[in-house]
């Protein structure tokens, strides 16, 4: 029989463990998103078994603190049966895992906040000090939704922060406020009278226990056996024996659903204080957007008008953005007039000058000014885009349509903007990965971005070298870089670990975007993005410095002379054009464009293989490692790098023996 987690602590006596904050909430609200963003992308966090079950919680340390943290499976209701439900009810109670807990953080869906409510009325009557965290409030906004969180936070007694956890939004406010919360200053939810008298019988007969008794007579009304456990463990079987016959009583009293009446009386109050908090904008009646929205989700329409979204989508980010935006303030102001005004200023100091402004790997020209010049306007114009996209209901439709398709490489419907964005600028592609729900699905976006995606900027340079050649060249590039993406794809899904990712979207009625809000919900994204950053672009430019200085890099190329040589049988001059490649991508294949005269067609095509499976450039590797952490980037780099050498070794080594030359 399983033991309530109390029993097995007076049985084992474990050392004593850390107390901290428990992390609480329904499905897919973002709790470990939040978890995740509270302890940091390479937190030390680690698995914990929860005694008596076969289930495990994570349990981290939030950055900063000594504060610990528990991310707790989804609940629909404290009164839940389930094995993983359960949990997130029972970690509250006295257990070995966590010690004495300090508080409740119950994570809620700003755009349903009713449920949240209604697991919130439930969590309150442990007596524990609660922080409601209204997640996803940029996906509320963009459905209509208006929150009053003061007013919430009077209807609930307790503190309410607003996030958007998945871009770090309101992170910072969230630790802030865990010294500041308390509990409910009074009972949230009145039940009827013959329960209050079972709640004030309980908590006459178990008020030395150290758990709270409301909880306790409520959970014995339902027949939990976990709090049976620890009364008969306590108190003795007579007194348990004594209380369910009470509870038996009060149940015939109540009806034979006990457990069911109970979840409609905390729906009907939620439901109450919902109605009073938020206000919620009227759909559109358009019928032509109605119309519209069922074209987008068919396959005959909604493929043409997908393809002419994702071309403007492309086209303001990938030119306007990355190009446009990207010359008028990284090319103008940083390049022509920053750089040589703080050259000139530090002339007097050669060492200083070469540490701060030098082309390559200077502090400012590849740690502050490509944060700025380059990642900043591309990044806004993303989060603009993709903001008009969400807020006129079209992006879910979108990823409807072409769920099918990226299920074979492991992702779902929400991975075709990271995919499509690869083509323009892989390190933004790399940031936009962020939107999607599971680890896997990061990852293997990740993957497939760092392995395979020609920028916008590479490519046209591709082009132009490809263009003095046999149409054959440009097919078997092409045609190679697409076939891997999809093979890569598909081993992923199946090498990497984690649940193949569950596809539930809510479909919002289509609507004419408002402008104001999406502004200011992307200008907010892009400061917090550039707010963690910037710190990170200086100490990668530093280190790269630093490595460069010490002869890190001219050792590099002698090294892998031979590899390129004998491998992938390219002249000595390439390793040159790879190490550009790596600081970027567009700088390599320039280099590849001026040496070209010295190269056969085939190695030109060899070439621009091992350029495009090789890694993107640094800034790419910097957004690589910041958004998933050490260890899984590393083993994304690692396997792209061992795969670049031997597939394109391989293709040249097959090419030659069949005697393809593109002549």
């Amino acid at each position: 029989m399983k033991k309530c987690p109390a029993c097995q602590q007076k049985e084992a006596k474990p050392a004593a463990a850390e107390s901290g904050f428990v992390i609480v909430g329904n499905m897919n609200v973002g709790k470990t998103t939040l978890f995740s963003r509270l302890c940091g992308n390479n937190n030390t966090s680690s698995s914990v078994n929860f005694p008596g079950t076969t289930v495990t919680i994570q349990k981290g340390q939030i950055k900063g603190t000594d504060i610990y943290v528990f991310d707790t499976p989804g609940i629909h209701s404290i009164f839940s049966q389930n094995e993983d439900e359960v949990i997130s009810r029972d970690i509250l109670l006295p257990n070995e895992i966590t010690g004495p807990i300090k508080g409740i953080i119950l994570v809620a869906d700003a755009k349903n906040l009713r449920r949240s409510i209604a697991i919130a009325l439930q969590y309150a009557e442990y007596g524990l000090p609660m922080l409601l965290v209204a997640n996803m409030m940029d996906e509320a906004t963009s459905r209509g939704i208006t929150i009053d969180y003061h007013k919430l936070a009077e209807e609930l007694g307790m503190e309410i922060c607003a996030t958007v956890a998945r871009e770090g939004i309101g992170i910072r406010k969230v630790i802030a406020r865990l010294d500041q919360i308390y509990p409910p200053p009074r009972p949230l939810f009145k039940y009827p009278a013959n329960v209050e008298q079972f709640l004030e019988i309980v908590d006459k007969l178990l008020k030395s226990a150290d758990l709270p008794t409301r909880v306790a007579g409520l959970l014995l009304l339902v027949g939990d056996r976990s709090v049976e456990q620890y009364v008969a463990a306590n108190f003795g079987e007579a007194m348990l024996a004594q209380l369910l016959d009470l509870a038996e009583e009060h149940r015939r009293e109540n009806g034979n659903n006990f457990e069911m009446r109970l979840a409609t009386m905390y729906n009907q109050q939620a439901d109450q204080i919902a109605r009073q908090v938020q206000k919620v904008e009227p759909p559109t009646k358009s019928p032509f957007m109605v119309t519209f929205g069922d074209w987008c989700t068919q396959l005959s329409t909604g493929i043409p008008i997908a393809i002419a979204v994702l071309t403007l989508l492309y086209f303001f980010v990938g030119s306007f953005g990355a190009t446009f935006l990207v010359d008028a303030i990284n090319g103008t102001l940083f390049e022509e007039i920053l750089t040589p005004w703080i050259t000139r200023l530090l002339e007097p100091l050669p060492l200083l000058k070469e540490i701060i402004v030098d082309p390559d790997f200077g502090i400012l020209p590849t740690g502050v000014f490509l944060a700025l010049g380059l990642v900043l306007p591309v990044i806004f114009c993303f989060y603009l885009a993709f903001g008009i996209l969400e807020d006129s209901g079209y992006l879910p439709r979108l990823s409807i349509l072409l769920d099918r398709i990226l299920q074979l490489m492991g992702l779902n419907g929400k991975g075709v903007i990271s995919l499509v964005m690869g083509f323009s600028c892989v390190t933004m592609a790399i940031l936009t990965t962020r939107m999607l729900d599971t680890e896997k699905e990061k990852n293997i976006a990740a993957f497939l971005l760092f392995l395979g995606f020609p920028c916008a900027p590479f490519m046209a340079v591709m082009l132009i070298i490809l263009k003095k050649m046999p149409f054959s060249a440009t097919l078997t590039v092409f045609g190679l870089i697409f076939l891997q993406i999809l093979l890569a794809g598909m081993v992923a899904k199946r090498v990497l670990p984690g649940a193949r990712p569950r596809f539930i979207m809510e479909i919002p009625p289509m609507r004419i975007p408002k402008l104001m809000p999406v502004l200011r919900m992307a200008a907010l994204k892009t400061y917090f993005f550039m707010k963690e950053a910037i710190p990170v672009f200086i100490l990668a430019s530093a280190i790269v410095f630093v490595f460069a200085r010490i002869g890190g890099l001219t050792a590099l190329a002698k090294l892998s002379q031979p590899l390129v040589g004998s491998l992938l049988g390219l002249p000595e001059k390439s390793v040159q054009v790879i190490i550009k490649t790596l600081v970027r991508r567009e700088s390599g294949a320039a280099e590849l464009l001026h040496l070209s005269a010295t190269y056969t067609n085939l190695q030109l095509v060899i070439n621009l293989l091992l350029l495009t499976f090789l890694a993107p450039c640094l800034n790419a590797t910097i957004v690589l490692f910041k958004e998933r952490g050490l260890k899984a980037a590393t083993v994304i780099m690692a396997t792209v790098i061992f795969y670049a050498f031997a597939m394109v070794g391989l293709t040249n080594h097959v090419f030659r023996l069949i005697g393809i030359t593109f002549t």
